[in-house]
């Protein structure tokens, strides 16, 4: 497999929020997405899923606290604990899940 650009990749999608699955692992799935600074809404999932931004800015409220994850920066939100997306986050976002 070719090396692939994922700021590219996310830059590509049809629309923001719209994650595309780009690899998997055993049972874990690597998602790239891009952010608009627009909000999303709270979600909770039966399984941990980590956050890794890649350029730009996640604003996160995690289980009610407010959260900033920056380029560079991971952020796991464990199964079972609520979080919605602040609006202003931009960039780019990798996430990785089950």
């Amino acid at each position: 497999m070719r090396p692939v650009c994922l700021v590219d990749l996310a830059g590509a999608l049809p629309q923001p929020w719209s994650s595309q699955v780009i690899a998997r692992f055993g049972d874990a799935q690597l998602k790239v997405l891009r952010m608009d600074e627009s909000a999303y809404p709270e979600e909770t999932h039966d399984y941990a899923e980590g956050l890794l931004v890649l350029e730009g800015e996640l604003r996160l409220t995690l289980d009610g606290h407010a959260v900033r994850v920056g380029a560079g920066e991971l952020c796991v939100v464990p199964a079972g604990v609520p979080h919605s997306v602040e609006g202003g986050s931009r960039g780019t976002l990798l996430i990785v899940d089950t």
